[in-house]
């Protein structure tokens, strides 16, 4: 019974007799084995091992969250390589990231309705005290408005909400008077000044002492926010009013939610991903459902749920036609401009998107939700994580992965709405490959770079908030948990709110009063209240007819697919150019870029630079799509620059008592080994030489000799030091950077460079390590004396047999390479010599130029002669980048150093005319991109 409707309640029908008994879908939350029984084949898990998977996320839990307690509390957060907490202003800024920090003890805040998940209840009770007696919600410092509203108000409500019901059981929090709500109404105070705007939407930071406007606030100058920061308010906004009875809160959110919907660009349906907040103007215009926008479109959805507001439901239905109109692609998710949404605004997708497939099965729409959830699943089988961002031929476009959930979510939604076993095994993966590849020996360490396996000093609270409570609940029965949860609905930080809250102090008005609604046909609201007969299909391989077309998807084939602009046009006129189609030496597209306005120049030294002037183009137009090829350009241009980068190295603890689960990020050298051409890497105990610079012959070669050498950045060439530790018996030299706190976290890494003379005599590895990274290494010799480590181009398994101290591999394979041959790769792109006075400047490796702005009415672009059999097929769309099929790391393609290889930007500003400004401002959005946090 846990799908089918009301009863009088049609399926498609709306209204609220039908919205109470579709919470159980849109909660997810409604008995698997009634819904779809297992397909042939697939094999059920057996209750045991169900049982087993559980016990292992409660010991994973355990291990993350008693390490915070432990080494971090009362800080914000821990950072599990150091095995301390991270307070702000006394590490190095990581920028807008944290934001999020506040000295309000944020992970366990965030951590508190994930313990009563668990089952976790003296635990909880402790951690309620705590909170109460330790958390100062009034510092002077600027936070976020849209994490301390997620992570903090919707962790004290969550907590707060599970508090009263193990109050109402009577066996646990009979001394609970409502404390933490009152935590969570007066940080709720201190977050309205944020909404003193003329549009209602609030700034994105605030100062939890002095506000926004004060003269001590420092904040306050800024004019736009993303459209998630303004439109994820709502659930924990009215769940505050609700439960206090103090209606502004509501109102502040709702009006920020009304003024988006009504700024939404009117044609397409779709909203851009930042807005300012005065005008209402919309400064970035692409649009997705990824980063910027992703829980927007959740809460309206939600909103609907929890509060029972039909115009929830008529906005969230009329956006959701636009996404799967424009931006779905199965089963890839683009994103598109708003004003001219056949045309994709990127060639790579977010790992943030990862949540919409737990949104549609909310939705009912359960076939898309399979197919893209089955492709960014074959993402992470190539790649162990999602990396942050990835091309639309699987590639590694941004290549961190901070141990986000939204994964995981949709695991647990897509499982609860079929009952396929199948996704118990995807769990299975994402447990097996976070204590394999994650875990330290301090928590859980987000990846610095899924292509190497290297840690990053970080462990967000949204890895305990989420992560945890997801995969438990995926493998646990009703009958392991201690209240129902289906009673319960989740924020974007799966935090839980009590469905009765719709029915609580309704001060607010529920009537829709706007009659700007797009007209849809009514297929939009089939699933409005969902019946298990026509949402599922009485077919047990209902799921995985679905999933088996997308098994190769990534390794083997390109997702095939009509450009849209292709499918619009039909047999008529042809597509614009697109930029990666483009060959120099084409007349027919040296005749369109005429057109358009784009003219083409040969310069002496090979390069080919291209001008636009829009007042030359043959119409607006043609106009419009020379501004959209040379933006098109811009983007391809960083991107290419991207994948010429020379991947990092890594450093990996192999020792007691770490095994392999401390991963370094390290830079190359340009002369020794090169470790892409050894794949078994090298591998040793690591000493320290005297002198520690390494600059004269080495005093201690009894100690360096067949050892990994350790020594300091500075006073002489890095091949210079190579050689006087090679000579002294050393397998590999590690080189530690002398400037105190510098880390791969903030600084970019680069190749140490040749002294100018040849290096062939050059033959064991060297790398770089930062401060920071190098001090774990230093820190570990100082506490266990003997500390091995393995020098790679990629992390190795970390397994039971290196944890069992299993090395029955000969000497020999642990200090002499494999000879195994990979793709070379040049080494002269980014290289940084070392000064004889001391350490020289560091160089980006791949650091993409500064890209001035370009104007609507002329851009110019700088490339580089074209070889157009390089360039692939020229019917390749933008839809279809050229695949490489079986590839399972990102290509990586020679660095040079010559002009004639390098992307050159330069741009004429003239004042724009009207018809293209629009455009104008979709150049500077492509800009900025690349420089954005997800």
């Amino acid at each position: 019974m846990a799908l089918s409707a009301a009863p009088g309640c049609r399926a498609g029908e709306r209204g609220p007799r039908c919205r109470r008994p579709w919470k159980l879908l849109a909660l997810g939350l409604l008995s698997a084995s009634s819904v779809l029984a297992a397909a042939p084949g697939a094999g059920a898990m057996s209750r045991e091992e169900k049982r087993r998977l559980g016990n292992q996320v409660l010991e994973m839990f355990d291990h993350a969250y008693s390490n915070y307690m432990e080494h971090a509390y009362p800080a914000d957060e821990l950072m599990p390589l150091t095995c301390r907490g991270r307070v702000r202003g006394q590490e190095p800024s990581r920028g807008d990231v944290d934001d999020a920090l506040g000295k309000f003890s944020l992970t366990l805040i965030d951590t508190l309705d994930t313990l009563v998940v668990l089952n976790k209840t003296k635990e909880f009770e402790e951690a309620v005290k705590k909170v109460i007696k330790d958390v100062n919600l009034d510092n002077d410092i600027v936070v976020s408005v849209f994490e301390t509203n997620i992570r903090v108000l919707g962790g004290l409500l969550g907590g707060h909400s599970v508090a009263i019901m193990l109050k109402e059981k009577g066996e646990y929090m009979q001394w609970y008077n409502g404390e933490l709500l009152h935590m969570a109404k007066e940080l709720g105070y201190k977050l309205l000044p944020a909404f003193n705007t003329t549009s209602g939407l609030p700034y994105p930071r605030v100062n939890l002492k002095f506000g926004v406007r004060h003269p001590e606030a420092r904040t306050g100058t800024e004019t736009d926010t993303c459209t998630a920061c303004a439109g994820t308010l709502i659930l924990e906004f009215a769940a505050l009013s609700r439960f206090t009875g103090t209606s502004i809160f509501e109102e502040y959110a709702r009006k920020a939610l009304d003024f988006i919907w009504e700024k939404r660009q009117r044609s397409s349906n779709l909203v851009g991903v930042t807005i300012n907040i005065h005008t209402g103007d919309w400064v970035r215009k692409d649009s997705g459902v990824g980063a910027g926008i992703d829980s927007y479109y959740e809460y309206l959805l939600k909103a609907y749920v929890l509060l029972g507001d039909d115009s929830f439901l008529e906005r969230f239905n009329t956006h959701y036609d636009a996404i799967m109109r424009y931006i779905s692609q199965p089963p890839l998710l683009l994103d598109v401009h708003i004003h001219k949404p056949m045309l994709n605004a990127r060639t790579w997708m977010d790992s943030l998107l990862a949540f919409f497939p737990g949104l549609q099965v909310l939705k009912g729409d359960i076939r898309p939700a399979i197919e893209t959830h089955e492709m960014l699943y074959q993402v992470i089988k190539k790649h162990n994580f999602l990396p942050e961002a990835f091309t639309t031929d699987f590639r590694v476009h941004w290549a961190q992965h901070p141990l986000r959930p939204e994964f995981a979510e949709s695991t647990y939604f897509l499982y609860k709405a079929t009952g396929d076993p199948y996704y118990l095994e995807v769990g299975k993966t994402l447990i097996e490959n976070l204590n394999k590849y994650a875990r330290v020996p301090c928590g859980f360490a987000a990846m610095k770079d899924v292509r190497t396996g290297s840690h990053e000093d970080r462990m967000d609270s949204f890895f305990l908030a989420e992560m945890f409570k997801y995969l438990y609940l995926l493998f646990a029965d009703k009958e392991d948990m201690i209240f129902d949860i289906e009673d319960y609905i989740f924020t974007t930080e799966a935090h839980l709110l009590p469905l009765w809250l719709s029915t609580t102090n309704q001060t607010i008005s529920k009537k829709n009063t706007s009659t700007e609604y797009t007209e849809l046909d009514d297929s939009n609201f089939d699933w409005t209240c969902p019946n298990t007969q026509i949402l599922f299909p009485n077919d047990p391989m209902f799921a995985q007819s679905i999933r088996e077309p997308l098994k190769n998807v990534v390794d083997k084939s390109c997702p095939r697919g009509i450009s849209r602009a292709e499918e619009s046009l039909g047999s008529g006129p042809k597509p614009p150019l697109r930029a990666r189609d483009f060959m120099a030496s084409n007349p027919e597209h040296l005749e369109i870029l005429k057109k358009m306005g784009v003219s083409l120049i040969h310069l002496k030294d090979g390069r080919v630079q291209l001008v636009q002037h829009a007042v030359q183009a043959a119409s607006s137009l043609d106009a419009e799509d020379g501004l959209r090829f040379m933006q098109e350009m811009i983007e391809l241009s960083s991107q290419q620059q991207k994948e010429q980068q020379l991947p990092p190295r890594a450093v990996q603890i192999v020792s007691h008592p770490f095994f392999g689960r401390v991963v370094l990020t390290a830079g190359p050298a340009q002369f020794g080994m090169d470790l892409s051409k050894h794949k078994a890497g090298t591998r040793g105990f690591v000493a320290t030489i005297k002198p520690y610079n390494g600059c004269s012959e080495i005093t201690n070669p009894e100690a360096v000799k067949e050892k990994i050498a350790l020594m300091q950045r500075g006073q002489c060439m890095f091949a210079e030091k190579a050689r006087n530790i090679q000579k002294a018996g050393a397998i590999g030299g590690i080189v530690i950077d002398d400037n105190e706190g510098s880390s791969s976290d903030t600084a970019p890494l680069f190749q140490m460079a040749g002294d100018g003379k040849n290096t062939d005599d050059i033959t064991i590895p060297m790398l770089f390590l930062f401060n920071k990274e190098g001090n774990i290494i230093l820190d570990a010799i100082r506490e266990y004396e003997a500390v091995e480590v393995l020098l790679s181009d990629k992390a190795k398994d970390r397994d039971l047999e290196m944890e069992n101290m299993d090395q029955k591999s000969s000497e020999n394979d642990s200090h002499k390479p494999n000879s195994e041959e990979a793709p070379s790769e040049s080494q002269d792109a980014g290289a940084v010599s070392e000064e004889p006075e001391g350490g020289g400047e560091s160089s980006a490796v791949g650091d993409p130029a500064p890209l001035s702005p370009a104007s609507a009415a002329s851009a110019s672009v700088s490339m580089a002669d074209q070889d157009p059999h390089a360039s692939g097929p020229a019917e390749t769309s933008a839809l279809e980048p050229a695949c490489t099929p079986g590839d399972s790391q990102p290509q990586e393609q020679n660095t040079q150093t010559e002009a004639s290889s390098k992307a050159h930007w330069d741009s004429k500003v003239q004042p724009m005319e009207s018809i293209l400004a629009d455009w104008n401002e979709d150049i500077e959005a492509f800009e900025m991109m690349e420089k954005d946090e997800l």
